[in-house]
């Protein structure tokens, strides 16, 4: 009798659980197909259907995804906890994350997820950078180099693609990942960020990735967004970075229009007012935005601290 894909692919992983879990919001044009190439390589998957308002649930569950829904939409970050939350139930080896819209390929999937199930990683991030195998608009790339810097600075888990939806995740990362404060585009950076505070293992595969339509949403606005959530991680997990390295570029400011005040009257006896306003004005923002970070700082350690013991 001739086996099936999935029962070849079964004794090949001996029967490691795979559980998939796709985030989607109004994919109906190719949630199905997404669903079915995927369950060839997953004993389940998860459709989150984050308040969808056209048919991505109904034919999710048709192709025979596990669908839970959500009233209305709540954003990336959420459904990816929700999730996560129905893929514990299941007690997998590995829950692998991909998008909706058919950008990743399923079949790549078991690459995504190998390094998981070796042991050597909690979390494997499927890179659209590494291998040269995708075709990345201009405009994307400019975007995610920026968000690269920002977040592997920030959170100091070094990553080529840290906006990358398609990742794998062992037992102990979904455990330890399943409280998202990002509600949106940003929880990919959020995960950064918690791995490093987790300790999580992280290394990153070559994936490849297809883009079928425009973005949904305009990408400046996507940027923002994006921008917007890794900025307040900043300012979560390194206010002394957050608000230090700012204040004191604005009180070196402060300081230059001092000395600069000063050398107008020593040469001309005559006070610059306005100089000397904005002067005393950027030294004592500069100041309160030092004395901002130490003390959130302090606050932080502490509160590791009550955690910790």
């Amino acid at each position: 009798m001739t086996k099936t894909k999935k029962e070849e692919h079964s004794d090949t992983t001996r029967r490691h659980r795979i559980v998939a879990v796709v985030p989607a919001y109004n994919e109906e044009r190719f949630i199905g197909s997404v669903v079915l190439k995927a369950q060839q390589y997953a004993d389940v998957v998860i459709v989150v259907d984050d308040g969808s308002v056209d048919t991505t649930g109904e034919i999710a569950e048709a192709a025979g995804a596990v669908v839970v829904g959500h009233p209305h939409n709540q954003g990336k970050g959420i459904a990816l906890r929700t999730g996560f939350c129905r893929a514990r139930e299941l007690d997998p080896d590995v829950v692998v994350v991909l998008d909706a819209d058919g950008q990743h390929l399923p079949e790549e999937m078991e690459c995504v997820a190998a390094p998981v199930l070796r042991g050597q990683a909690d979390i494997v991030v499927g890179s659209r950078y590494l291998g040269k195998k995708s075709r990345v608009p201009f405009h994307r790339v400019v975007g995610h180099l920026i968000f690269n810097f920002v977040t592997n600075q920030a959170s100091g888990v070094p990553l080529t693609d840290s906006q990358s939806g398609f990742r794998a995740f062992s037992p102990m990362a979904v455990s330890a990942l399943s409280s998202f404060h990002s509600d949106g585009f940003s929880v990919e950076s959020e995960m950064q960020f918690q791995a490093r505070e987790h300790g999580l293992r992280v290394t990153e595969i070559p994936i490849t990735i297809h883009y079928h339509d425009k973005p949904k949403r305009s990408a400046v606005i996507h940027g923002l967004m994006v921008l917007n959530g890794i900025l307040r991680f900043i300012g979560q997990q390194h206010p002394l970075l957050f608000f230090g390295l700012p204040s004191t570029l604005t009180l070196i400011a402060g300081l230059i229009w001092g000395i600069r005040v000063a050398d107008i009257y020593a040469k001309t006896q005559v006070l610059a007012v306005g100089y000397a306003l904005l002067s005393m004005l950027l030294f004592t923002i500069g100041s309160l935005g030092i004395f901002a970070g130490i003390t959130l700082h302090s606050v932080r350690e502490l509160i590791l601290d009550l955690v910790r013991s």
